[in-house]
């Protein structure tokens, strides 16, 4: 796969309170590289207007996967079948204890692209807040077979 990516983003939170289902989604260019058995993906978010670009890094092999965000939010993420993962979600309103469960990690690689998809248990503060899913697609920019 080449260096200069498009990534393509999307995840779900059902929260269990009021069977609100909140979606994202991005795509957006990036960067791609392949080292120690592992694919690693560089891309930078804008989370609001006023703020510098928030650097996502995500690293996936077929052990799991990490996901780390520096900027307006700070977070290292760490999803792997079958364990929990604590971690610390940082903010300019505070910092959260996130738990997350890992319940189901499917990779697949291919010549010219990436996907990977994570179903997990998200904790906050201890507590059981919702069932979550996170896709992520890369595949080269001059790709053909590039799809939403």
């Amino acid at each position: 796969m080449e260096k200069e990516v498009l990534i393509h983003v999307r995840g779900l939170q059902m929260m269990e309170t009021d069977d609100r289902q909140e979606p994202i989604e991005i795509v957006v260019p990036g960067q791609y590289y392949f080292r120690n058995g592992s694919h690693y993906l560089r891309y930078e978010e804008m989370l609001d207007e006023t703020s510098k670009p928030t650097v996502n890094y995500i690293k996936m092999s077929p052990q799991g996967v990490e996901v780390r965000k520096q900027g307006l939010v700070n977070v290292h993420m760490v999803f792997e079948q079958g364990k929990k993962n604590m971690t610390f979600y940082s903010t300019p309103y505070g910092t959260l204890q996130m738990g997350i469960a890992a319940t189901g990690l499917e990779l697949e690689e291919k010549e010219d692209g990436i996907n990977m998809k994570v179903d997990y248990a998200l904790e906050m503060n201890e507590e059981h807040v919702a069932d979550c899913y996170l896709t992520v697609q890369a595949q080269s920019k001059h790709s053909s077979e590039f799809t939403l």
